[in-house]
């Protein structure tokens, strides 16, 4: 049997860790790297790190936390935000990465998938994409860019299914609606979404208590969750470590990896 993953996703502004409702009113955590190295001494399977204003302020990815933050954890990485080209996603790989995201340039630019995936294998890259309901989408989800702050007229169920065709080998899925509502997971959205594609599948949004994660891997054959306000949001009332976590998902019959931190 598959083992769940867990991932913690930085929203990185200046080198900061930050939270938001629904893509609003950021607070800030903490230094990108420190909270990076809590995050791996606690056994988290993997990180997501997006430069969640790169794509919308045209510049390129804020590479010295990407090594800042590499430099902490011997666990997969994931980078996103401001890539643009091969190059790009080199020197990103390069900083420390062990994978890459792309959400808004794929969208403007489909090819950078199939360009990057042929450069560096479709392990390698990540189609992250930003969901919001919206009833004149045959799927009922509208993919947005820039931070969701463009929705760009795009069925996500069909692009996700495009993302994979060009080479994508992991699809992470977020539902704007829920983002930083600890609310629990868009279940319809990510059952639809696994009927579409044969890649692994993380989904993000809503993660508030334990009882989420439990419903997500219950009645979803995601690969993943992510689930950083559980974590570390100040808006949380209860913080949970990822041992409470893991440890609940156990007794309730979800196969995680836990154990010392050689066993990872």
């Amino acid at each position: 049997m598959l083992t769940k993953r867990l991932i913690a996703c930085f929203d990185i502004i200046n080198g900061m860790v930050t939270k938001a409702v629904r893509f609003q009113d950021n607070i800030n955590v903490a230094p990108a790297e420190e909270l990076a190295g809590t995050m791996y001494d606690a056994q988290i399977d993997e990180l997501i790190f997006y430069d969640i204003t790169a794509s919308a302020e045209k510049r390129g990815i804020d590479i010295e936390t990407v090594k800042k933050v590499a430099q902490r954890v011997f666990i997969p990485f994931t980078v996103g935000g401001g890539i643009k080209d091969l190059k790009d996603m080199y020197e990103t790989l390069k900083a420390g990465a062990e994978k890459i995201s792309v959400d808004s340039m794929a969208v403007r630019n489909p090819k950078i998938i199939s360009e990057g995936a042929k450069a560096f294998g479709s392990q390698c890259i990540v189609l992250s994409t930003q969901v919001k309901k919206s009833e004149r989408m045959p799927s009922g989800y509208e993919v947005y860019i820039d931070g969701a702050r463009l929705a760009t007229g795009m069925d996500a169920v069909e692009w996700i299914k495009r993302g994979q065709d060009l080479g994508a080998g992991e699809i992470c899925l977020n539902s704007i609606d829920k983002d930083g509502t600890l609310s629990g997971y868009d279940i319809e959205l990510m059952k639809l979404a696994e009927t579409a594609v044969s890649v692994p599948l993380i989904a993000s949004g809503g993660a508030g208590i334990p009882e989420h994660l439990k419903t997500l891997f219950t009645d979803t054959d995601v690969h993943a969750a992510i689930i950083s306000s559980m974590l570390y949001s100040p808006r949380m009332k209860k913080n949970y470590t990822v041992g409470e976590l893991k440890e609940y998902l156990i007794q309730n019959n979800i196969n995680v990896r836990w154990g010392t931190a050689g066993n990872r």
